[in-house]
């Protein structure tokens, strides 16, 4: 009788623990989700993210190359005076910067709608620059050549010294913005291009925000730019037709490149109530393909829409004679981005495309289904000659 009501209380006992236990974890998770919700201000991006926490902002780049699993997290602090500075805390940016390096011509774009293109003091280069402020800026010698973006002068960086420099990187740390590191400079990875989604992509304009201590014209920014998008592609819904469409063509070793069905490319086109003929191919990047495959495929698709770098139809068959069987070739529906350039040769899609992803869902939609849009002109497309 004595070990059975034992047992019971035991038992009992176990069962109240397990109840506290159940109560504090779901307590903590609540707490921690709480604190998500209100602290981020990131509803699109997923490679960074700014958060508030016990009244110290913080700016955490979450993938900063392709496959990284490391998280860094800065510290973000008004410019304080230079006797504090010794008591600030490693991976901290003041915040205006005044003078800072960006590496990418996607940095420049958002940098310019915030305004603060003349706190850029080196780039690397310069001349695939199209915007014509920051262009006037490399022309008139206020902005150093720094190298190319693969090949940094550590050099001339060294005697720059700039506040931060923003840095991107492929698949590992790039070796000249760790010999920076170690000499002293902030340097930043802004992973923008490894978003997928357009809209992620563009919501990168508040890392730049952040940087700048313009967070309110980022986020009005942004917030511009995605309800243009929405809307954009709520009227694509109205659309009586949905061409079929091809993409990209051979650049090199008879291997066809074109975007996957999981891509940011192929979510403008889904975005764009288009049917895109990969849609249902798994991947977030592009497609390599042989000629064959494409041609069975796609010889009969409606639109070719961005057919690799090529600018005419002459190139494209001085690369392949076959391109002329396409339907959309003999039906002169090929548009390309690579036809519109700045005054030194950028191409103004590879620079701006990242930050006005609303206009290149405009500019899909109004070749696609034109009557949905009929006073919009296209912005970075062409059609091909």
């Amino acid at each position: 009788m004595h070990n059975l009501t034992e047992m019971k209380i035991d038992s009992l006992k176990i069962v109240i623990v397990a109840l506290l236990l159940a109560i504090v974890s779901c307590k903590k998770e609540v707490q921690t989700t709480a604190l998500k919700l209100a602290s981020s201000k990131i509803t699109h991006a997923k490679g960074f993210d700014i958060i508030e926490e016990k009244g110290v902002k913080k700016l955490v780049i979450k993938s900063a190359y392709q496959n990284s699993t490391e998280v860094t997290t800065y510290h973000i602090y008004k410019k304080m005076p230079i006797a504090a500075l010794a008591n600030a805390q490693l991976n901290t940016i003041q915040v205006p910067v005044k003078n800072i390096v960006v590496t990418s011509t996607t940095h420049i774009p958002m940098v310019e709608l915030l305004q603060s293109e003349n706190a850029i003091i080196g780039f690397p280069n310069g001349k695939y620059v199209s915007s014509e402020r920051t262009r006037n800026l490399l022309d008139a010698g206020k902005i150093a050549e720094i190298g190319k973006e693969n090949s940094l002068n550590t050099e001339i960086l060294l005697n720059l010294q700039p506040e931060l420099v923003v840095g991107f990187s492929v698949t590992s740390p790039d070796r000249s913005l760790t010999t920076l590191q170690k000499a002293g400079i902030n340097v930043i990875y802004n992973g923008d291009w490894l978003e997928e989604t357009p809209l992620g992509k563009a919501e990168w304009i508040k890392f730049f925000g952040v940087l700048f201590d313009k967070e309110k014209e980022a986020d009005s920014i942004f917030k511009a730019i995605e309800t243009n998008y929405l809307n954009a592609k709520k009227s694509a819904l109205m659309g009586l037709k949905k061409p079929t469409v091809l993409s990209g063509a051979i650049m090199s070793k008879d291997i066809w490149n074109l975007p996957a069905g999981e891509s940011f490319v192929a979510q403008f086109l889904k975005d764009a109530n288009l049917t895109y003929l990969w849609k249902d191919t798994k991947g977030k990047g592009s497609l390599s393909l042989s000629f064959e495959s494409v041609f069975d495929k796609g010889v009969n698709a409606d639109i070719w829409i961005a057919p690799g770098y090529f600018a005419s139809k002459k190139q494209l068959l001085e690369s392949n004679a076959l391109y002329a069987k396409f339907k959309a070739f003999q039906d002169n529906n090929i548009y390309t981005p690579t036809t519109k350039k700045g005054k030194s040769g950028g191409v103004l899609y590879y620079e701006l495309a990242t930050t006005r992803p609303d206009l290149v869902l405009k500019d899909i939609i109004k070749i696609t289904n034109p009557a949905l849009l009929p006073d919009y002109k296209l912005v970075f497309f062409e059609k091909m000659k």
